[in-house]
């Protein structure tokens, strides 16, 4: 069964089934989904992303640690949750990532909030912002001129990931408050472009 809503078109499609290893019940979706448990699942327990790049929330509503979910097979939910700074089994909810653009993708990081500070302009991935010469191991905003962007708590592309886009917020991200819901500090030493 395919779940689709008319907005955002878009070459996005994911399948998510309710067990591990892309067993039990399983579902289509061309389009976000705000809250699984209304589709008769309890949570999401394996997926595959056929098209598109995806955000995948801890909560429903979009909310709650987040995931990035690009091309591929996720049969565990520790094959989308990484290392994370918590162990999480959940996901509840997920929304195409509509300007994913790896090939064009910018973004421009600031030392402090609003903006404010030393700032270095990037395009690539870089995964470990120190090694490459930032001064700590915060950023206090972030600008994203275009593409979507996933920022990691540690090096590595570890720990809590953050998923900043050029067409939410305006792509200012003044306070990493603004990063989502479950951000608690201005950590980050890693980003990376999503792929689309």
């Amino acid at each position: 069964m395919a779940l689709t809503n008319p907005m955002p078109m878009g070459p996005w499609k994911i399948t998510v089934y309710d067990q591990e290893n892309f067993q039990g019940k399983r579902m289509e979706f061309t389009s976000s989904c705000q809250n699984i448990m209304d589709c008769g699942f309890d949570n999401i327990r394996s997926l595959k992303v056929e098209c598109g790049a995806w955000a995948g929330y801890e909560h429903s509503s979009f909310c709650g640690q987040q995931f990035v979910l690009e091309r591929g097979d996720y049969p565990r939910w520790e094959s989308w949750s990484g290392s994370n700074a918590y162990h999480i089994e959940r996901l509840m909810s997920f929304r195409p990532i509509c300007s994913a653009n790896h090939k064009e993708s910018k973004i421009v990081v600031f030392e402090r909030e609003n903006f404010i500070g030393r700032q270095w302009e990037m395009n690539d991935d870089y995964p470990s912002l120190q090694a490459m010469g930032w001064p700590n191991n915060e950023i206090g905003s972030m600008q994203v001129q275009s593409g979507a962007w996933v920022c990691y708590q540690y090096p590595g592309y570890r720990g809590y990931q953050y998923i900043l886009e050029c067409d939410r917020h305006g792509g200012e991200y003044k306070h990493y408050r603004e990063w989502g819901s479950h951000a608690q500090t201005f950590q980050v030493q890693s980003l990376r472009r999503i792929q689309q």
